[in-house]
């Protein structure tokens, strides 16, 4: 359940709050700018990839299934925070804060696909590689950096990859600092503990929630 803006620190001003961003927030604004008319569609078509627009639709829907995962873990004593504004036009998808510790989440939905995840990259069926590794481990970095620097004490950010919809995922038994995780298995992540006390859950909550924390990321 999202939280009123009148629930959070009494400094902290409505427009650098972003406990209230949706699932996908940085998304909704990219899916209706999106060309919507014949002739994007059936250049996609002629070209055999998505449009941009069924792009958008398709990550926003995949930041939407696993937000609502996450969401489910708020009564287990956890906190999360949806589409995170990092310099350079990216966001992290979402942040998990709890007694199992913080995890960064790199979502990609791919419907049915076969997925096969190496140390550094992804192969969606016979595809090109795709960065998606290297991306979660770079948001992870840069979230660990600025939630150290705001919350005075160090603060360790797991990278998650979540791949929503897949078929099958074979993950590389070499990628170790990555964990590769199915909508399915979000949930387990409320049962681990032993990290976080009470208390720093909520400093590293507040710290993370104000957009503030972010600029220099």
């Amino acid at each position: 359940m999202k939280e009123p803006y009148g629930s959070g620190p009494l400094w902290l001003h409505p427009d650098d709050d972003l406990a209230p961003n949706r699932p996908g927030e940085s998304l909704y604004a990219k899916v209706e700018s999106a060309p919507q008319g014949r002739a994007p569609g059936w250049l996609a078509r002629l070209l055999g990839r998505p449009s941009e627009a069924q792009e958008w639709r398709r990550a926003l829907l995949g930041a939407q299934i696993a937000g609502a995962e996450l969401e489910r873990l708020t009564g287990r004593g956890c906190r999360v925070l949806h589409s995170i504004p990092l310099p350079g036009g990216v966001d992290i998808g979402q942040l998990l804060i709890g007694p199992g510790g913080v995890f960064s989440f790199h979502v990609r939905h791919h419907r049915k696909a076969r997925i096969r995840v190496g140390d550094d990259s992804v192969r969606i069926g016979t595809g090109r590689p795709r960065p998606y590794v290297r991306q979660s481990r770079r948001e992870a970095v840069r979230a660990a950096h600025a939630l150290t620097r705001g919350c005075g004490f160090p603060v360790e950010v797991r990278p998650v990859l979540v791949l929503v919809a897949a078929a099958r995922v074979i993950v590389a038994p070499t990628l170790r600092d990555v964990w590769v995780l199915r909508t399915r298995d979000l949930a387990a992540l409320g049962s681990r503990g032993g990290v976080l006390k009470p208390a720093d859950i909520e400093a590293i909550h507040s710290t993370a929630r104000d957009r503030r924390t972010w600029l220099n990321a």
